[in-house]
């Protein structure tokens, strides 16, 4: 498995057990859905931008 695809399985689980913590605490109840949705949609966008720039960078590039 590649270094992303480790990185990009520990974010969602990590936001997963994130997501079930403010459940269990009743939290995600007084919040709007609408707003649980875009906090879902930034923090995956956010998990997929810190895993792309994280990454192995190749060396010497694809024209090289």
């Amino acid at each position: 498995m590649r270094f992303i695809h480790l990185f990009l399985v520990g974010y969602f689980i990590l936001v997963v057990g994130v997501g079930l913590a403010l459940w269990q605490t009743g939290l995600l109840q007084r919040i709007s859905a609408i707003w649980i949705v875009i906090g879902c949609i930034i923090a995956i966008g956010g998990g997929i931008m810190v895993a792309v720039s994280s990454g192995k960078p190749s060396v010497g590039g694809k024209g090289q």
